[in-house]
Formats: C-alpha cells, sequence, structure tokens
C-alpha cells in the first residue's frame, strides 16, 4: 500500500513543487524575510480582530503570504518527530534573551520540538483554518470578529517561523562545512526583532 504524502502546494505560490518539508522551509524563505513575516502575520491578525478596518496591504500580497504560511505548516507538520536533526549551539550566559525570538532556550537549541508542541496542541486543519479566517476578516470590515482562538494559534506561528528559520540557517551552515561561533550566532537573530504584539481584546 502506497504511503499517503501531503501535497504542500509550494506551486500555487513559488512556481515550484517539492516533495521535501525542508525544501518548502527554504522555499518559503526565498520569499519571505523572517522579520518582515512575522511584522505581516502581526498585522493581519491586528486588523481581523478590529473588525472595522481594512488591512492596508494589497490583497495579493495577502494572499500569497497565506498560501505560502499554509505550506510551511504542512511541512513543519511533517518535521514534528525530527527532533535532535537541526541542534544547535546552546547560548552562552552572557547572551541577551533578544536571540532566542520567541523561542525558549530549548526550542532555539532544537527548533524542531516548536513542530511538535504545535501538533500536540492543534492539528493541521485547525492552524489552517485559523490562518483562512484571519486572512478574510482582515481584508473587509465586518460588525464582528473570528470566532476562532486568536493568542494560541498566533504564538504557534510565530515560534513556527523563528524554528524554521533556524533549521535553514544551521543546513545552509551544515551544507558549506562552517560552524559559527555562538556570538556569530546571536548577532545573527538580533538581526529579527519579533514583532510587537497586537493589542486588541480577545
Amino acid at each position: 500500500m502506497k504511503k499517503n504524502h501531503i501535497d504542500f502546494e509550494s506551486r500555487f505560490w513559488s512556481g515550484r513543487s517539492t516533495p521535501s518539508p525542508v525544501s518548502v522551509l527554504e522555499l518559503f524563505f526565498e520569499f519571505h524575510d523572517l522579520a518582515e513575516a512575522k511584522e505581516r502575520l502581526n498585522l493581519i491578525v491586528q486588523y481581523a480582530v478590529q473588525g472595522n478596518m481594512q488591512i492596508p496591504e494589497e490583497s495579493s500580497v495577502v494572499f500569497h503570504f497565506h498560501h505560502s504560511l499554509r505550506s510551511l505548516i504542512r511541512a513543519g507538520w511533517c518535521l514534528r518527530k525530527k527532533s535532535g536533526k537541526w541542534i544547535g549551539e546552546a547560548a552562552s550566559k552572557q547572551s541577551s534573551p533578544l536571540m532566542y525570538g520567541s523561542l525558549s532556550e530549548e526550542e532555539y537549541r532544537d527548533p524542531a520540538l516548536v513542530f511538535y508542541k504545535a501538533s500536540k496542541e492543534y492539528r493541521t486543519e485547525q492552524l489552517e483554518d485559523f490562518l483562512s479566517d484571519i486572512v478574510y476578516f482582515s481584508l473587509g470590515t465586518f460588525n464582528h470578529v473570528p470566532e476562532c482562538p486568536i493568542v494560541g494559534p498566533y504564538l504557534h506561528l510565530i515560534k513556527i517561523l523563528d524554528a524554521a528559520w533556524l533549521i535553514v540557517e544551521r543546513k545552509n551552515r551544515k551544507k558549506d562545512r562552517f560552524q559559527s561561533t555562538p556570538q556569530e550566532v546571536e548577532v545573527q537573530v538580533r538581526q529579527v526583532p519579533h514583532p510587537e504584539p497586537f493589542h486588541a481584546n480577545l
């Protein structure tokens, strides 16, 4: 019996299909900068929960982001059992907490844990439905706001973005046979600030 494979649907936003979840991560960051992706997700959530204002972004940009992040969610689900594959250096005690982004120290060292934790709390379909809901409500004006939970899925998606970026970075360093010192890693991550949290009565 043939194994069922997840269709990442990367062809819809990148023009390329790939059966590899890691390749989906790499494709995502060919099109999106990490800081901009986190800020765009934050902005979409803000406008979705406000209800009475439409996001100023072009709808085509928002839909492209939706499709690509949906592929990233599916890729993360496929990588949820790959803990230990992309282990990084433990940070020194002198390192700033900002270097972790949204991740805990444990998640920063082993980013695949982020996908595992997300899968324990939400099914892939639930995260995709959340993403579709906030995109829908951000693109129009409504008298009501999304009824789905907001904070939990949002925080998981921010962590998924940070973890995916770390995996791509570590894969590239391994490929180039280059090992960054903890100080070099800190400089890289500090360039990707965590977005300001959205302010709304959720």
